[in-house]
């Protein structure tokens, strides 16, 4: 029972969002339909370069403050609460990790919804076909992530590899697909990428020494304290001072 209300209450938030999302990102149906007929990818940019270059930077921006952004964020704050044990600390890293994870849906589903019915999909090069399939996945791992059962039952084990393989390959296929969708920019528009291929390099290195670093924190910060060693408890008495202390005692 408690499953099939959290499907419902699902199907009715990602319906909301459908819902929400699309008045901000208005077709250009008519500029589409006096270039239909056009077969050359630089006639469409030249008949209407301002905004079909807007529509296209704005894309490119959604899917990177989504993938390139915010899915590591949520990442790297579910992996900083392993080394928490409760309190409030964990609290606002699993809130951190939930709040960001739904804004990277809300924006990977405007740059979704916007790409179908601004731009001519006709899945001719990885950048729209990594598309399709990440925009599927992000949305199963909205669901697994939604569904997640308490701490302790049986299918938690079950739930917790499906969330991390999906939030695994949601994570590795974004990067992917930002460097594919840099390339699908420079062959649409003839603009120089290097400095936003670098900066973007520049960026997942950091987020991957980031992330690799919180299981050697602690490890580096023993490197510093001085152990000592464990003394005996247990002391041997010899007879002499045995007989000083009943001594000692009697008087």
């Amino acid at each position: 029972m408690q499953l099939l209300q959290k499907l419902v209450s699902f199907t009715i938030c990602a319906s909301l969002v459908i819902l929400l999302l699309l008045p901000f990102v208005v077709s250009s149906q008519e500029h589409l339909k006096t270039t239909g007929n056009l077969t050359s990818n630089k006639n469409i940019i030249h008949k209407s370069s301002p905004k079909l270059l807007f529509e296209i930077t704005l894309h490119g921006f959604l899917l990177w403050a989504s993938m390139g952004f915010l899915m590591p964020v949520g990442v790297i704050a579910i992996r900083m609460s392993q080394r928490e044990a409760c309190g409030r600390r964990l609290k606002i890293l699993f809130y951190v990790h939930s709040i960001s994870q739904m804004l990277s849906v809300l924006l990977s589903t405007a740059g979704a919804v916007m790409s179908i019915k601004n731009f001519n999909n006709s899945f001719d090069n990885h950048h729209q076909r990594i598309g399709v399939g990440l925009y599927g996945i992000v949305w199963l791992q909205a669901l697994v992530g939604f569904l997640r059962p308490r701490r302790g039952s049986k299918g938690r084990g079950l739930w917790f590899f499906v969330h991390w393989i999906t939030g695994t390959a949601v994570s590795l296929l974004g990067i992917v697909n930002i460097y594919t969708g840099l390339q699908a920019y420079h062959q649409k528009t003839s603009r120089r990428i290097h400095i936003w291929t670098i900066l973007f390099t520049t960026e997942v290195s950091f987020i991957i020494f980031f992330y690799l670093f919180q299981d050697k924190w602690d490890y580096i910060h023993k490197q510093g304290v001085i152990l000592e060693p464990l003394r005996p408890t247990h002391q041997v008495i010899s007879p002499g001072e045995k007989q000083k202390g009943s001594t000692t005692e009697s008087c």
